[in-house]
């Protein structure tokens, strides 16, 4: 399982789906709707990592904005290796004008390219009106603005089964503490209290960015995330003996190390959620929630719930993101059309479309928190908008792809490594360092 589908994966059905580099037809004007048409019979073509559920409901967002402004859209499935599929196009000279970035990483590679038409006066006086500045910071290189940030994913939510919780006789926890000393009391009545997937490196990955943006505080994790600071300083280390806890504590891993190891995501989800329970609790990011309804039938809020990953040692709890950013490429046969599309994805109009179909968090605060489906998705939005501009952009996605991004190396294998043996923090420590110079100099 690709990190990308798995880090912003809502629309959960798709986790099931092979993904392929294909195109979906888009759509016409879907209806006489507002707006004069200015556009009719141009075709603006948008390239992002989405398939299966996350697809369809983008293109409901397409056709609003055909029904607006007469123009035709169409999507193309890039596959989770975005930067390389708009490579190839752009050098086959078949780019398309719009393209929804993934990772912070993968934007600035593209300014850097040259790739990316700078965000319109009116785009950017959206986002100076409705979305807090860090967004804004993280859709700019070099103090320009080219990525608007239409989807999020909200990254500290701890999701558990209410009966699990109500059996232990124990309630959502508010520090990490507690979180641990709650998992043992679910542990004495029978089941696990986490299931952890280890198999998938970019889990644990999520663990440690949680702790460390509580406990160093954002200061530390955006040096931390820009190389300014070294993997080997104390706070790392302190970071990684408090995940260490969790790690070698048999009681609370689902299996223990080994079979943590042996779990992927949506295996994660299924110890908490799937017919046959064996554990409490699974820490992962809102899309959590999809997996529990689509593939084992969950109501949310019901019986699949959530509490905000909690305080670590009197730190602020941790509101660590994900999201994708449209850009505009230069490239593109009908960058004027697609650049109007940006202005339409920058305001709240357009993120309710998606919004009322399911399986999507906006980090537009003017969206009403009344256009999402149900309290749960509410809660977690809101919690999103809350923060402010305390949110931390997941700090894997911002590193080199080399360290924060590749199966079997880097950041993901040397964590794999610590889960599997956690008792040399300070090690583990220096030889994140060593892979991090080595991929942040490349």
């Amino acid at each position: 399982m690709m990190r990308r589908r798995t880090t912003l994966l809502t629309g959960c059905t798709a986790l099931v789906l092979a993904l392929g580099a294909t195109a979906c037809g888009g759509s016409g004007p879907v209806s006489a709707g507002g707006g004069d048409k200015a556009l009719s019979g141009q075709t603006v073509t948008v390239a992002g990592v989405w398939s299966g559920s996350e697809q369809k409901n983008f293109q409901k967002v397409l056709d609003a904005f055909s029904a607006k402004t007469g123009a035709k859209t169409q999507f193309v499935s890039t596959g989770d290796n975005v930067s390389t599929v708009v490579g190839s196009k752009i050098e086959g000279g078949n780019a398309p004008d719009v393209v929804m970035v993934p990772q912070v990483g993968v934007l600035q590679q593209f300014a850097k390219k040259g790739w990316l038409k700078p965000l319109s006066s009116t785009a950017e006086q959206t986002v100076d009106a409705d979305f807090a500045p860090v967004w804004k910071k993280y859709g700019s290189v070099d103090g320009t603005l080219y990525g608007l940030y239409f989807k999020a994913a909200h990254k500290s939510t701890v999701w558990y089964s209410p009966d699990a919780l109500a059996q232990a006789g124990v309630k959502p926890p508010t520090t990490y503490d507690a979180m641990l000393k709650a998992g043992h009391t679910v542990s004495d009545s029978g089941l696990a209290a986490f299931a952890v997937a280890g198999q998938d490196g970019w889990t644990l990955t999520d663990w440690f960015e949680n702790i460390y943006l509580s406990q160093a505080g954002p200061e530390k994790y955006d040096a931390l995330a820009a190389h300014k600071l070294k993997w080997t300083d104390p706070s790392v280390v302190r970071a990684l003996t408090t995940l260490g806890k969790l790690f070698k504590d048999k009681q609370l891993v689902a299996g223990g190390q080994k079979e943590a190891l042996n779990t992927d995501f949506p295996g994660s989800v299924e110890k908490v959620f799937g017919p046959k329970a064996e554990a409490g609790m699974v820490y992962e990011g809102d899309f959590v929630a999809g997996v529990a309804h689509d593939q084992f039938g969950r109501t949310v809020g019901k019986d699949a719930n959530f509490f905000p990953f909690p305080a670590v040692d009197g730190g602020t709890a941790p509101v660590v993101s994900g999201g994708d950013a449209a850009v505009v490429l230069k490239d593109g046969k009908n960058a004027k059309a697609g650049m109007k599309l940006l202005e339409y994805l920058a305001g709240p109009e357009a993120a309710a479309v998606w919004a009322k179909a399911g399986g999507y968090l906006s980090p537009n605060k003017k969206l009403d928190l009344s256009s999402y489906g149900d309290d749960v998705t509410r809660a977690t939005a809101k919690s999103l908008i809350a923060a402010g501009d305390s949110v931390r952009f997941d700090m894997s996605d911002q590193a080199p792809a080399a360290f924060g991004g590749t199966k079997g190396a880097g950041e993901w294998k040397l964590l794999q490594d610590f889960l599997r043996d956690p008792s040399d923090p300070k090690g583990t420590a220096a030889r994140l360092e060593s892979a991090a110079a080595k991929a942040y100099q490349g």
